[in-house]
């Protein structure tokens, strides 16, 4: 056990319903919080033989979990969504300690949707169906059937609600589930289990295993045992596990890195464009759907720049844990070490920062500056790649056309925002765009009910409302002759 933030943690496995102990004399491994850098908990930490006996009792459980009748499985998943809700400030404690994020976010938006994502999914799932058709006079009948044992590997930004993403719809949809939470940030899948034996979810249903991704990952994603694996993380990672999914034809649902664009017209609400563009660094830029390429129409550049500037220059930087504070620190010194690499490249590629360009020295620790870089060269690393950190870039564009160009200029396709005043120009642009979520004078407008996932190298396949469990699912189509009466 370990106390993180007044709060008691298992730091143990979850599997088949009990606590776990590592293999090899209870190995473990430390998770540091971000905010000073400090241990906060030693963590059990799984292998091959984890992964396995976590498959085998979701294996075991499977069956009987797959027949429970759809009104059953959403009551005990409204029931896990009750557990979310009488614990939000606790999650929300552990949480902000564990990944260095606002604990007003986690207060009031994060752990609330922690709970809704239980609760959208077991309330369509009673409502799943499409209607019977006709052909030559033999009835079709399209039914959803659980697939099987889900791994569901899942980052460390938002840990929780990305997790419950995956694990709500997978449950929902009567299969089983393995958890591997990113090793950065373990603590609340663990707080999860907790809940989920609370609520009354069946032993072996829901399953944590806690560890380094080839410890675990490897073993859990090559599995035969396994029938759907969701990842979301980045391309190299994803590369490593289809290639291990890839002998067992395991189905795979990626959600990806992205390099969103923010196009900025100059007929846009230049206030509301100056907004969108400085919300970006939410979460200390940690959010794989931000607009990090600011295109902007070069006829109002310069005073979109100046407001940007004024702007970002009142952003609180500090204690996630403070009410006051707006973006905290950058998860692990690994990462704030591959944030500043990408910043020190882009300047001796000959780009500026305006604001910002390295650590905040009045904070130490892994505080990085919000940075703003202009004058990029056409094709520079900054401009191309994910750097996943508070860093933004500014490009000018003189016709449409080029903005669209410029939007599809990199290799990912995971969304795009629009700042505009010109609704058919809204339509015109929205069509070209190459992503899979595309905001329109808004951003992070996000429903379950919506199709979400990445193009290009941003992702494989889309998960939300019915595309969930097509998923999750294997959909069966029944045709049946007429009867003779």
């Amino acid at each position: 056990m370990a106390t993180v933030a007044g709060v008691a943690v298992d730091t143990g496995h979850w599997i088949g319903g009990e606590r776990v102990v590592s293999a090899g004399g209870g190995a473990t491994f430390t998770d540091v919080s971000p905010i000073d850098e400090r241990p906060i908990a030693e963590i059990a930490r799984g292998g091959a033989r984890e992964a396995e006996a976590a498959v085998a009792a979701a294996n075991r459980a499977f069956p009987s979990w797959s027949r429970t009748s759809r009104e059953e499985r959403a009551r005990l998943l409204h029931a896990v969504a009750d557990g979310v809700e009488k614990r939000i400030e606790e999650l929300a404690q552990v949480e902000t300690a564990d990944n260095g994020a606002l604990i007003r976010s986690h207060r009031r938006g994060v752990m609330p949707r922690v709970a809704h994502n239980f609760r959208f999914f077991a309330d369509w799932l009673l409502n799943l169906g499409h209607d019977d058709f006709e052909t030559r006079g033999h009835t079709n009948h399209v039914s959803w059937d659980p697939a099987g044992v889900c791994a569901l590997i899942t980052p460390w930004n938002a840990p929780l609600m990305l997790a419950t993403w995956k694990i709500a719809p997978a449950l929902a949809a009567g299969n089983t589930v393995v958890l591997k939470p990113a090793e950065w940030t373990p603590l609340t899948a663990s707080l999860l289990a907790d809940i989920a034996a609370e609520a009354g979810l069946p032993d072996g249903v829901f399953n944590v295993v806690q560890g380094y991704g080839a410890e675990v990952g490897g073993p859990l994603t090559a599995h035969p045992d396994v029938k759907r694996i969701s990842f979301t993380g980045s391309v190299p990672t994803a590369r490593a596990i289809a290639a291990a999914a890839a002998p067992n034809l395991t189905p795979l649902s990626l959600e990806l890195g992205g390099k969103s664009p923010l196009i900025v017209f100059a007929d846009a609400d230049l206030d509301l464009a100056v907004d969108l563009a400085v919300e970006q660094y939410d979460n200390a830029g940690q959010v794989c759907l931000a607009a990090t390429r600011l295109i902007v129409e070069s006829s109002i550049a310069e005073e979109f720049t100046r407001r940007f500037v004024e702007k970002a220059g009142r952003i609180a930087q500090g204690d996630p844990r403070e009410e006051t504070t707006d973006i905290g620190p950058q998860i692990h010194r690994r990462h704030l070490e591959r944030v500043d690499g990408f910043v020190r490249r882009a300047k001796d590629a000959g780009a500026r920062a305006l604001i910002g360009g390295g650590p905040n020295e009045d904070l130490g620790g892994l505080y990085y500056r919000p940075t703003l870089f202009v004058d990029a060269p056409e094709g520079a690393e900054i401009l191309t790649e994910e750097v996943f950190g508070p860093v933004l870039t500014l490009q000018t564009f003189d016709t449409e056309e080029q903005a669209v160009a410029m939007a599809n200029g990199t290799r990912f396709g995971l969304a795009a925002t629009l700042a505009t005043g010109d609704e058919e120009r809204a339509r015109r642009v929205t069509d070209q765009l190459v992503a899979g979520t595309v905001w329109v004078n808004c951003f992070f407008v996000r429903d379950l009910k919506a199709p979400f996932g990445g193009s290009r190298q941003s992702g494989v396949g889309r998960e939300g409302g019915d595309w969930s469990f097509d998923f999750y699912c294997d959909l069966k189509n029944t045709v049946t002759a007429p009867w003779a009466r």
